[in-house]
């Protein structure tokens, strides 16, 4: 019992920390170790150095050349203007009156591309900036809007998403990035007509009671409130087709490199010791991803870039940019697995795998979500759940005779809910990009991406249940 009350006190002291923006990077090991000191008789050192810091550096060993890719990717979208472009050209198409959603598309585009979220945050906030002041709509409902379009349905539930949410599951369920399309694609419109629903209800709410875009507060109004002039991004940026070429490659090709290509290989050396006895299904998804956004980065740079000290100064700055993502992902991923060494943590595990124990995908999305919630992590929770329970989940699946495909969506679509509570990282960016606090807009961002996507999973697990993967 003491354990359990270590390990409460040690998520406590996390959520509260990260809500005051100190770094994970810090805070994980530091309040893995306050659970530690919990447990009578576990060395604090040896713990940090043989289970926190091997879980860390397997994490990195995994999925680095993802994070390293996606961040690259995205900063040549970005410096090449064909985030803005997308963006800009949404805008055109859709007309004066669906600024909402010219947002959500934006992002939704951007992010299902392969574009960061953060990235896509910096990109699209201008214009959403701007659209929402000519429209007349509250700026308030800026950060809900950008996070409905980029944290939700493009991050899990959409088949093909190269976002890390979308393959981390791909290892443990020996799947690829298409896992269970159709419901996929169901989840994904649940989430986003949800959302919708919600955004448009709140803007026509504020437009009856004349509320306005409102001015910027005294306390908010800085650089990061203020966008740079519309004009001036839009002013060289390249045509709306060349601009959403990439996106088309790398949905395309990740597409045709992990259904058809890859599986074609003779990849009989991976059985041997010097590839460590692997499966090839358990790394085709993953070299299916990366070629994919190989192909998508060599399209940019040959059609967009043509100085090279530019080109350089991107791919420097991408390539430093997914430093702090993978590394803060890693140290959570270390700070769970130092937890789930512990002996209070196997009370905890029972108590979230008993629930509903004769329904794997039921308390596979409740374990996923709920560690999720208490890392405020998506990427987080979710590798900690496929480390510490992947391995149960796939043995209950298979005697259950549910598909490995219906799992991976499944536990991808769960780590999409509770981790955007109000300590999420991403959140507290996004709120701070866009100039407004919690208490002006957590309520909307809380609704189109924890509600929305909880609602949207359960409708897949009873879809899934009843009718097995399609």
């Amino acid at each position: 019992m003491l354990g359990v009350v270590g390990i409460i006190l040690s998520l406590g002291l996390l959520m509260w920390l990260a809500w005051r923006d100190v770094s994970v990077i810090l805070l994980a090991p530091l309040c893995a170790l306050v659970a530690v000191l919990f447990e009578p008789g576990r060395p604090l050192l040896a713990t940090y150095t043989q289970v926190f810091m091997p879980a860390l550096g397997t994490f990195i060993a995994k999925y680095f050349p993802l994070f390293l890719l996606g961040a690259v990717y995205g900063k040549l979208m970005e410096d090449s203007g064909c985030a803005a472009s997308i963006s800009s050209a949404m805008g055109r198409w859709l007309g004066r009156g669906h600024e909402i959603l010219i947002v959500v598309l934006s992002c939704a585009v951007l992010t299902y591309g392969g574009v960061s979220l953060f990235v896509v945050v910096f990109a699209v906030y201008p214009i959403a900036f701007r659209l929402f002041q000519q429209g007349g709509l509250p700026r308030r409902l800026i950060p809900a809007t950008i996070a409905l379009g980029s944290f939700t349905f493009t991050m899990t539930a959409m088949p093909g998403s190269v976002q890390i949410q979308n393959l981390i599951p791909m290892q443990t369920f020996d799947t690829d990035a298409f896992a269970a399309p159709v419901l996929g694609l169901i989840g994904s419109g649940i989430i986003l007509g949800l959302g919708m629903k919600w955004l448009l209800r709140q803007a026509a709410i504020a437009h009856r009671s004349n509320e306005g875009f409102g001015p910027l507060p005294a306390t908010l109004a800085t650089e990061a409130a203020t966008p740079p002039n519309e004009a001036a991004v839009l002013e060289k940026c390249p045509s709306a087709v060349t601009a959403f070429l990439p996106v088309v490659v790398v949905i395309g090709m990740n597409y045709l490199l992990s259904q058809h290509i890859i599986p074609g290989w003779d990849t009989s050396y991976l059985a041997t010791e010097t590839y460590g006895k692997v499966k090839p299904s358990s790394v085709q998804g993953t070299w299916a991803t990366m070629l994919a956004m190989i192909f998508a980065i060599g399209v940019v740079v040959v059609i967009h870039y043509r100085s090279v000290s530019a080109l350089l100064t991107s791919l420097r700055n991408g390539a430093t940019s997914s430093l702090m993502p993978v590394f803060n992902t890693a140290s959570e991923v270390g700070y769970g697995n130092t937890i789930a060494s512990l002996a209070g943590f196997g009370v905890v595990r029972d108590g979230v795998t008993s629930v509903a124990p004769g329904a794997p995908l039921v308390s596979e999305a409740i374990a996923v979500n709920s560690l999720a919630g208490i890392t405020g992590s998506a990427s987080g929770g979710l590798s900690i759940a496929m480390e510490t329970l992947g391995a149960e989940y796939l043995r209950r699946g298979t005697e259950a005779g549910i598909d490995p495909e219906l799992m991976h969506r499944v536990a991808s679509m769960s780590c999409g809910g509770l981790d955007s509570l109000p300590h999420n990282g991403a959140v507290i960016t996004l709120l701070l990009i866009c100039g407004v606090t919690h208490r002006q807009s957590y309520r909307d961002i809380g609704v189109v991406s924890v509600v929305c996507p909880i609602l949207a999973t359960a409708a897949v697990v009873v879809l899934g249940s009843l009718f097995g993967t399609f």
